[in-house]
């Protein structure tokens, strides 16, 4: 049986779906899209689902900060206090550019951080009808039943590399060093797809290089809390707050391993 969080959690993410995501999807007017910054678009959808999750959120644990994707682009000093005791972190659509597009995947996530410790994250996919979570030592689960990470079994490890914010030179850099090495396949361009897919026995390798905290801190503790592996790319633990970019997963520390030398050798 989940945790009395966990079912507020998926209850709310599930009615916010229900009531404000899913309505907007293919049904997008051209005024309901903003280009918030170069080549990052937010929609109305993401900014309504945003307000409601922190709605939800503060009638659970009411004493945790609450952090927002959307809400911290219009005021980045939020960020400053991320790892500041109980901080809620709120992506509201991750894989925006997909539900612009009318395609999935895309997903609604949270983390809850305790000063800077992931401690738990909760992913709900609204196509797939898939409900992510993990809790810190307590294990990893897809709609309620526990899963442990597991390889593809493939000749060569199958890689989601996403390099689309790298620059020209580190793209072609890792691009050459996994040639013929990895078998290199689409990223699905949600964070809330790839983390799974990497325990799911569809992916063994996935490299990010931005590394946002409401993309990644949710995705990361389900990896790990499945037997999956999370470094950033010097092999150091990933941090929330530190600052940094790159994150290399996998689902083994046996392909971490290998996937760290062929690409950073």
């Amino acid at each position: 049986m989940s945790d009395p969080i966990t079912i507020a959690i998926e209850t709310l993410l599930r009615d916010v779906a229900t009531r404000i995501v899913m309505p907007r999807f293919r049904a997008l007017a051209a005024d309901d899209i903003i280009e918030k910054s170069p080549g990052e678009l937010v929609t109305i959808a993401d900014r309504e689902s945003e307000l409601r999750l922190a709605e939800g959120l503060s009638g659970i644990l009411s004493e945790a900060q609450i952090i927002g994707e959307e809400a911290s682009e219009s005021d980045p000093s939020m960020l400053e206090s991320v790892d500041n005791g109980l901080v809620w972190l709120i992506d509201p659509i991750d894989g925006t550019s997909n539900f612009t597009e009318g395609k999935s995947p895309f997903a609604l996530m949270i983390a809850l951080l305790n000063n800077g410790v992931r401690e738990g994250g909760w992913i709900y996919d609204p196509v797939a009808n898939r409900f992510c979570h993990a809790m810190r030592g307590k294990g990893a689960f897809v709609d309620h039943i526990a899963v442990t990470a597991r390889e593809t079994g493939g000749v060569l490890p199958l890689a989601a590399l996403a390099t689309g914010f790298m620059t020209p030179e580190k793209r072609a850099d890792v691009a050459a060093r996994a040639a013929g090495k990895l078998s290199i396949v689409p990223i699905p361009r949600c964070a809330g797809e790839q983390y799974p897919r990497l325990i799911l026995g569809q992916n063994d390798v996935a490299l990010f290089e931005r590394t946002l905290p409401w993309d990644h801190a949710a995705g990361t503790l389900f990896v790990e809390e499945a037997g999956g592996v999370i470094r950033r790319n010097d092999g150091s633990g990933y941090l929330i707050g530190d600052g940094g970019t790159g994150l290399l997963g996998a689902a083994s520390q046996r392909l971490w391993d290998d996937a760290a030398r062929i690409l950073f050798g």
